[in-house]
C-alpha cells in the first residue's frame, strides 16, 4: 500500500492553470455551470427592474434611459450571452442524458454547434439591441 502513496507523491503536478488545454467538451460545460451562476446572481436585479418599470409610467421612463446608456447595454448582451449558452448546452446535457450522442466525435460535434449557436444568438441580440 505505500508504493501506492509514494508513486503518487513522486508524480509531476502542473499548477499554472493557464497551460492546461481543456476538451472543448470540458469548456463547453464549465461554461454551462457558470452562465447558470451568471443568471443566477443577476436575477434579483432582473426582478427589481421588472418592479420598477410597473410601478408608474415615470419609473418606466427612466428605467428605458437608463437602459439606453452602453454599459447596461453591454450587460443585457453578457446576459443574452449566459442565457443562450445556459439555454443550448442544458439542450445539449438533456440530450446527452438520454443517450442520444454516445460517441466522442458526436459530443465533440455537438460542443461546437453549440458555441456557433450561441455566438449567432448573441450577435442577433447585439444588433437588435443597439
Amino acid at each position: 500500500m505505500q508504493k501506492n502513496s509514494q508513486k503518487n507523491k513522486n508524480r509531476p503536478k502542473n499548477l499554472n492553470l493557464f497551460t492546461i488545454r481543456l476538451p472543448i467538451n470540458a469548456l463547453v460545460s464549465i461554461l454551462h455551470r457558470a452562465s447558470g451562476m451568471a443568471l443566477f446572481a443577476m436575477l434579483p436585479l432582473i426582478l427589481l427592474a421588472f418592479q420598477y418599470s410597473a410601478r408608474s409610467q415615470q419609473s418606466y421612463t427612466k428605467l428605458v434611459a437608463l437602459f439606453d446608456t452602453w454599459f447596461i447595454k453591454l450587460m443585457l448582451v453578457g446576459l443574452a450571452w449566459a442565457f443562450s449558452h445556459h439555454f443550448f448546452a442544458g439542450l445539449r446535457h438533456l440530450l446527452q442524458d438520454s443517450h442520444w450522442m454516445a460517441s466522442l466525435q458526436k459530443t465533440r460535434l455537438s460542443s461546437r454547434v453549440v458555441l456557433w449557436l450561441v455566438g449567432i444568438s448573441v450577435a442577433i441580440f447585439s444588433f437588435v439591441v443597439w
